[in-house]
């Protein structure tokens, strides 16, 4: 069975109810993964075939041989890899000129830097991660300072991706029923526990941090709006699936690189087409906690606007 035909099959498995849009979805997302894995290779080859990098042997990269003193510095990572597809989408996406879409974005960046920080430099103390020699020129606490460029650059990047897709935000009625905001959050908070247990085990300490610092923010998006959630799943999960593939591919490429290295001792060992699983699901849970806030932030200034009374004064016009 082709891959194709496979792709066909489980959608029609799945879901009776299928339309074309969903498997012209399907068929974007495999061209696209097939399009970056591509670059990825071309990529990796033309930066370890530029003269003047030295290598030195690591056994931690699952693409290489020899990579980490890889010549890429973390300042440049930003420059070859996040900074493009960020001045693409300024250019050629959909700008955000509501007001509800540019605080939602300024908001979102703000508290990812905020909430992140303190976890993100215990875990640099605590040895899940570290960076390759000369790849850093300067540390905050014991992040470098790319690393909080990233903290603002992923929501900015998503944030762009979301505005571009233009989902609908509109307040439905029954976006407040219970079952499926209950169901939601408790699922979530499943996987917070999960997490909890994790830290126990050394090998799974870095999944477990991931899952216990983000997974209840997820059950609080779930309880918050989880009505309005699964009604409109497509659009969010097409607005988490495409950054969160990007950045898969370019942490990969980090990795081999040698830009920075995850512990053996602290992970599970278990890689994702390259990518240790704990990287994948880091970018796909921020990306998921990132699209909800936005989504679900614009869902709520649409429902004050239209039933003032719940919330407290009318939210003005010019948010919407």
């Amino acid at each position: 069975m082709t891959t194709d035909s496979f792709l066909r099959t489980v959608t029609l498995w799945t879901n009776p109810w299928y339309s074309h849009s969903r498997l012209r979805i399907l068929g974007w997302t495999q061209q696209l993964y097939y399009n970056l894995a591509h670059a990825r290779r071309v990529t990796l080859h033309l930066l370890l075939n530029r003269p003047h990098f030295s290598y030195a042997l690591s056994p931690q990269s699952p693409l290489l041989s020899s990579p980490p003193v890889s010549g890429l510095s973390y300042a440049g990572f930003h420059v070859i890899f996040t900074l493009p597809p960020l001045a693409y989408l300024l250019a050629f996406g959909t700008t955000p000129t509501r007001r509800v879409v540019r605080v939602g974005i300024a908001l979102m960046t703000v508290v990812a830097v905020i909430y992140t920080i303190p976890w993100d430099n215990y875990l640099i103390q605590r040895g899940v991660w570290w960076y390759g020699p000369g790849d850093i020129f300067a540390r905050i606490w014991r992040a470098p300072v790319g690393e909080y460029l990233f903290f603002i650059l992923q929501p900015i990047l998503t944030g762009l991706w979301v505005t571009t897709l233009t989902p609908d935000a509109t307040y439905r009625h029954g976006d407040f029923h219970r079952r499926p905001r209950i169901f939601g959050a408790l699922v979530w908070l499943g996987f917070a526990i999960v997490g909890t247990v994790l830290l126990t085990v050394e090998s799974g300490f870095y999944l477990g941090a991931i899952l216990a610092w983000a997974c209840p923010i997820v059950a609080v998006q779930w309880i918050v709006g989880g009505g309005y959630l699964t009604r409109r799943w497509r659009e969010w999960s097409l607005a988490v699936a495409i950054p969160t593939v990007y950045l898969w591919m370019i942490d990969s490429i980090a990795i081999a690189l040698g830009v920075w290295t995850i512990s053996n001792q602290y992970s599970t060992g278990i890689d994702l087409l390259g990518l240790p699983i704990e990287e994948a699901i880091f970018f796909l849970i921020t990306n998921i906690l990132i699209v909800y806030g936005l989504i679900l932030f614009e869902w709520i200034i649409d429902y004050w606007h239209h039933h003032p009374d719940a919330i407290g004064p009318e939210v003005s016009t010019e948010w919407l």
